[in-house]
Order: C-alpha cells, then sequence, then structure tokens
C-alpha cells in the first residue's frame, strides 16, 4: 500500500508558541493510522496542520505525493481531504438535511448515492432529517460532523476525538462507522480513548511535547506496556 499522506519533519507555531517540534507521520491508503499521545502533547495541532488552519513553518505535507504545505484549506479540502474537527463543526441553527446540503460540494449522482449510503450507516440522521443540527445528542451530533466529511469524494478523513463525552454504547456505534468508512476512505484518528484506537487503529503514531517519538502497528503498541505507561499513562 503506497503512503497517501507524509509529513516530514512538521514544525508549527501559533503566536509566540511553538506547538509543533518535529512531527514525522504517514498514512497509508486503506488504513485507520492513530495519532496518540496525552492531552497537549499536539495531535489536534497536527490535524489542523494537515488542513492548512495552522500553517507548518518549517517541514512538509504530501498528499498523494503533491505538496500541499502551503495551499489554503479550501484547496486542500477540494483535493479530498475531509475534516471532522473536535468541537464537531455542525450549524446548530441548520437541519440535518440543510448541514448535509450545505457540505456537498457538487451534487453529482456519485455523490447523492454517497448520501443515500450514508444515511444507511447513521439510521438517526435520516430519523431527524428534518431536525435542527443543535437540538440533536452528542453522539448524533458526532455522526453528522463524520457524514459531512464524508459525503464528498473524500480519499482521506482527519477525526479528531470522535468519542469525547460520548457513551459507551454511542462509542461502539461510531467505532462501527469508522470501520465501515474505511473501506472508501483513509483515516487519520486523534483518539484518546485507547480501547477505541486499538479496536480499529491499524498503525499509530505516538506524539509527546510536539514530537514523533514512536511509530509502528497497532499490534505491537497494544503489547508494549512501558510505552503506553510512558506516553499515554495506562498499563
Amino acid at each position: 500500500m503506497q503512503n497517501l499522506l507524509k509529513l516530514h519533519n512538521i514544525h508549527t507555531h501559533i503566536g509566540q508558541y511553538h506547538i509543533l517540534q518535529g512531527i514525522d507521520f504517514e498514512a497509508k491508503e486503506g488504513e485507520v493510522s492513530v495519532l496518540l499521545g496525552r492531552n497537549g502533547a499536539g495531535k489536534t495541532t497536527t490535524l489542523k496542520t494537515i488542513m492548512g488552519l495552522t500553517p507548518a513553518s518549517n517541514g512538509s505535507v504530501h498528499f498523494f505525493n503533491q505538496d500541499i504545505t502551503k495551499k489554503a484549506t479550501y484547496d486542500i479540502a477540494n483535493l479530498g481531504i475531509g475534516y471532522v474537527p473536535e468541537d464537531q463543526g455542525i450549524f446548530g441553527q441548520l437541519t440535518v438535511e440543510e448541514n448535509l446540503k450545505v457540505a456537498i460540494r457538487k451534487e453529482t449522482p456519485e455523490v447523492m448515492e454517497k448520501l443515500e449510503y450514508i444515511l444507511e450507516l447513521f439510521p438517526d440522521l435520516k430519523k431527524f432529517w428534518k431536525k435542527a443540527g443543535g437540538n440533536l445528542s452528542g453522539g448524533q451530533k458526532q455522526m453528522l460532523a463524520m457524514a459531512r466529511a464524508f459525503v464528498n469524494d473524500s480519499k482521506l478523513l482527519l477525526i479528531d476525538e470522535p468519542s469525547k463525552g460520548l457513551a459507551p454504547i454511542v462509542i461502539e456505534k461510531v467505532m462501527e462507522a469508522i470501520v465501515e468508512m474505511k473501506k472508501q476512505s483513509t483515516i487519520v484518528l486523534v483518539e484518546q480513548n485507547f480501547l477505541m484506537a486499538s479496536n480499529i487503529g491499524d498503525t499509530y503514531t505516538l506524539i509527546d511535547d510536539g514530537r514523533t517519538v514512536h511509530r509502528g502497528a497497532m499490534s505491537d503498541l497494544i503489547q508494549n506496556e512501558e510505552l503506553k505507561q510512558k506516553y499515554l499513562g495506562i498499563g
């Protein structure tokens, strides 16, 4: 499998703060690649840097071997990268239908077919089609946020903390959806819930203080108590 996404020696500043201080990361086509680390390690900033929301001050981001480091966010999205932010980013005053239609870049037959597929994947969205996004439950808002990023022809999905604040039964539904979405899109996942991450991740990258400190197969990390204790505080 080829590398769909590659970050090399990424440094990112936000104001006077040097947040990312050497991030190396790869996501292979058809896999779920998980970014792991303690709170404040730089995981969310890494996703924002990929999307051009917090541009890199040094290093490079390549998508399908194309350098996208200096591209504008809308150009990056148009290349086929979908982004689900930690705060979900849905429009609370718009209905589920309107949220999804606003997200669609071009109403092609393929996209409309995909929309039907999404409503099968997330039946709650079909059930509450005319309900305002702000009135959905936490789990339904997360499903809507993921659906918005997935509805276009997104070759890559960046998903930030999808399990945050959700009940275990809802987390299971989100996990099942991500596994299904993986059939059509490569996924980069930021997730604090290690049980969830270890169940659906193929590879992992550990970040600590804005630097990549370890990478490998998720199956190896599951067995490595020392790494989990040192960088994630679990064991």
